[in-house]
C-alpha cells in the first residue's frame, strides 16, 4: 500500500516539476525576445518594437470532382460549363461521354 502512494506522490511532483520548468522556461524566453508576447511579433529592424501577427490563413476550399469525386483544391481544379473537374483530362472525358438517349 505504501508503494502506491508513494508512485502516486512521485507522479504528482513529476508533473509539478514540468510545468515549473515550462513556466520558468516561457519567462526566460519571453525576457529576452525569443518568445514575444501572444498576438505580437517582432519587425525585424533590431529596435525591439512589436507589431500586431498576421491573421491565420483559412485553409482553401476544396471542390468535388463531376468525373471521378475525387476533392481537389480549388485553385488547381478545372471548370467546364460550369461543372468542376479535378484535371483537364477528366474534363474531356466527360465532355466525350455520350450522354441522353445516345448513352443508352
Amino acid at each position: 500500500m505504501r508503494q502506491i502512494f508513494l508512485l502516486i506522490l512521485l507522479f504528482f511532483v513529476g508533473q509539478w516539476l514540468v510545468k515549473a520548468l515550462r513556466r520558468h522556461d516561457a519567462h526566460t524566453a519571453q525576457r529576452t525576445g525569443a518568445g514575444g508576447a501572444p498576438g505580437t511579433a517582432s519587425n525585424g529592424d533590431g529596435n525591439g518594437a512589436a507589431r500586431p501577427a498576421q491573421a491565420p490563413q483559412l485553409a482553401e476550399p476544396m471542390i468535388r470532382c463531376v468525373e471521378c469525386g475525387v476533392h481537389a483544391p480549388k485553385s488547381d481544379s478545372v471548370v467546364v460549363a460550369g461543372q468542376p473537374f479535378c484535371s483537364a483530362a477528366h474534363a474531356q472525358r466527360h465532355g466525350t461521354r455520350p450522354t441522353g438517349r445516345d448513352a443508352r
